[in-house]
């Protein structure tokens, strides 16, 4: 956690940095102004960590509020950061060039009071789409099909929702929407791929009741992302199960042979906490292994991590945390961790994954060129050469 700590401070702090650094050339402002904005942006650096800290101590309304302020400034900073460092590299590539003879490239050299302005009026409108595109959930459609369904079904349906991060931002009215989703889809299934929660659960009832009138016929199943262990391992399970969610915890489940579930802890279960916390020590591998290959076998992921003797025997993965990076560019940066993270993805010996976009946010309250999901799969015994859209994602 201190290693932590230390890296997120020093890099959030070098971006704040930067804007300051930024505005100071572009404004000029006086000795005061400046004194006050350095403050702003210090506070800033280290509300987030208030924020959680608040929390904890039962400060409800004052991490809450805290939490809108910072979280929206870090979406809008994260705007302008990028948008900064593109015109850097431009006026760098302009005024290198202007050092060929006869180059007038130099005259295209953006700097200033006006390029700042124009900026922040970009950081303003992306932020405004952006915020409004995290209320836009859609409902994804994915078809695949199967040799495994038994005799008689010839079609199963699983809604998956993932990284919808209830608590301080994320709650009653970004619920109903998700809610108002899944009755229209009707699954059979219902499953949560983890980051179900990201608060102190044990104030948000009212959430694990709506959760709880969503029925599905053959169950609501769920795994522990890295959030609900941020949260409080006792604190998640107790909410989950109010929701209605058989958490299955490095464990398999099997319905009359119509499917098998299997699903695994998120590793941060295994290296933070204590041995005595943590569920059955039962590998990946071992409880895929002994899973009846006549059955559609499901995996539960957090991580869109496949391991390599995992494939062949599950059918489909679901996973998420990725959020699809969320806010562009980031989605970048999370390939280098994470190359499967939006979509569905053909593997080796007959096993696919789905990677979740996510169906809330983490952090700021936005969403850019990543629209939040509720994915619903149809697994169907016909030939899907006739469905039209089929596969949904990235189709790799």
């Amino acid at each position: 956690m201190v290693r932590f700590l230390i890296t997120f401070l020093s890099v959030y702090g070098a971006v704040h940095l930067y804007l300051f650094l930024k505005a100071r050339a572009a404004l000029s402002p006086g000795v005061g102004l400046t004194v006050v904005m350095a403050l702003f942006l210090v506070a800033m650096v280290v509300a987030p960590i208030a924020v959680r800290l608040f929390d904890r101590q039962g400060l409800f309304l004052a991490s809450r509020y805290l939490a809108y302020i910072c979280y929206t400034w870090m979406g809008l900073l994260f705007f302008f950061f990028w948008m900064s460092l593109c015109l850097d590299v431009f006026n760098v590539s302009m005024r290198s060039l202007a050092l060929l003879p006869g180059s007038v490239t130099g005259r295209f050299v953006w700097t200033g009071k006006n390029s700042f302005v124009f900026l922040i009026l970009g950081v303003v409108i992306l932020g405004i789409w952006s915020a409004l595109s995290a209320w836009q959930i859609r409902l994804d459609r994915v078809v695949l099909q199967t040799t495994k369904l038994p005799a008689g079904k010839s079609t199963l349906t699983i809604a998956q929702i993932s990284d919808l991060h209830l608590g301080l931002m994320v709650g009653e009215r970004r619920m109903s929407r998700v809610i108002r989703l899944l009755e229209r889809a009707q699954p059979d299934v219902l499953v949560c791929s983890g980051d179900l929660v990201d608060a102190q659960m044990d104030r948000f009832d009212n959430l694990a009741t709506m959760l709880a009138k969503i029925k599905a016929p053959l169950g609501k199943f769920a795994v522990m992302g890295n959030h609900e262990f941020y949260a409080g391992i006792r604190q998640s399970e107790r909410f989950l199960k109010a929701a209605g969610f058989m958490l299955l915890r490095n464990q398999e489940y099997s319905l009359d042979g119509l499917f098998r579930i299997v699903g695994m802890d998120d590793p941060v279960g295994r290296n933070r906490y204590k041995e005595e916390e943590a569920a059955a020590n039962l590998s990946e591998r071992d409880l895929l292994a002994r899973s009846n290959s006549q059955a559609f076998t499901l995996l539960l992921k957090h991580r869109p991590t496949v391991e390599n003797e995992s494939q062949g025997h599950f059918d489909l993965q679901l996973s998420g945390h990725t959020h699809g990076g969320q806010i562009f560019p980031f989605n970048l940066v999370v390939k280098h961790f994470y190359p499967k993270q939006n979509g569905l993805y053909r593997l080796d010996k007959g096993s696919t994954l789905y990677v979740s976009r996510g169906t809330g946010t983490w952090g700021p309250p936005m969403r850019f060129l990543s629209p939040p999901a509720v994915t619903l799969f149809e697994l169907t015994s016909q030939d899907i050469s006739s469905f039209r859209g089929s596969g949904g994602g990235n189709g790799k």
